[in-house]
C-alpha cells in the first residue's frame, strides 16, 4: 500500500524515525543498516517501505535500498519469522552477507541474532536457500558510516532492546564501546557485529 516515502527527516532514535512528507509525519521503524545511511535531521530522505497491518497496529518499516526491503519481505515469508525478527536480521547483516550465510548453512552465526534459535536458523536456511540468489565473491566489505556524538550509549541500548535483546545483554554489548566518542549508530553496529562473530 505505501511503498516509498520521500520527505524531511524530523526524528531518528534507533530503530524509530519520523519523516515529514508534505506536512504528514510518518513514523517508520528502520533497520540499523538504513540508520547508517541517514543524513542529518531536516535533510530530505527517500525510504522504501513495507506496510504491516495487524489487529492492534499498523506499522511502517523503512529501508534505504530495495535490496534490503526485498530481503525483509523474503524473511517474512519464513514460518515463525515476524517483522521484529526480520528487522533484527536485516540490522545484523547486509543482504550480501545474509545470502552467503544462508548458502553456507551457517546455523551458528544465524543463531547469534536475537530471537533466532537453532530451529529458526535451520528453517531460514531450508526455506531461503532456493529463494535467494547465490552471492558472488567470498569477501564482504560492509559500509561503515561514522558520525561523532557523545552521550549515545542509552540510545544504543534502547535500540538493541527494540531489536529483541534482553536489558542485561544489551547493556553489556554497549558497555564495550562507551567513552570512545562513537555515535549511536556506530555503537550499535559494533555491538551487533561483535555478537554475530
Amino acid at each position: 500500500m505505501i511503498g516509498l516515502l520521500r520527505g524531511k527527516l524530523l526524528l531518528k532514535q534507533p530503530p524509530d524515525l519520523m519523516l515529514d512528507v508534505n506536512g504528514v509525519g510518518y513514523e517508520v521503524q528502520a533497520s540499523m543498516t538504513t540508520f547508517y545511511d541517514l543524513p542529518e535531521l531536516q535533510a530530505e530522505v527517500t525510504l522504501y517501505t513495507h506496510f504491516v497491518v495487524r489487529e492492534d497496529a499498523q506499522l511502517l518499516y523503512g529501508f534505504s535500498s530495495q535490496t534490503e526491503r526485498e530481503l525483509f519481505r523474503h524473511l517474512l515469508k519464513v514460518n515463525g519469522v515476524g517483522p521484529k525478527m526480520a528487522l533484527a536480521i536485516v540490522s545484523g547483516m547486509n543482504p550480501l552477507e545474509f545470502q552467503q550465510v544462508i548458502h553456507a548453512a551457517d546455523i551458528a552465526r544465524l543463531s547469534r541474532i536475537p530471537g533466532v534459535g537453532k530451529k529458526t536458523a535451520e528453517r531460514l536456511v531450508i526455506e531461503l536457500r532456493d529463494r535467494l540468489p547465490k552471492a558472488a565473491g567470498d569477501s564482504v566489505t560492509p559500509t561503515l558510516i561514522a558520525v561523532s556524538e557523545t552521550a549515545a550509549s542509552d540510545e544504543a541500548v534502547n535500540a538493541l532492546l527494540a531489536l529483541g535483546y534482553k536489558p542485561v545483554q544489551a547493556s553489556q554489548m554497549i558497555a564495550a564501546y562507551e567513552n570512545q566518542g562513537l555515535s549511536v549508530e556506530d555503537m550499535i553496529r559494533q555491538a551487533l557485529r561483535a555478537s554475530l562473530k
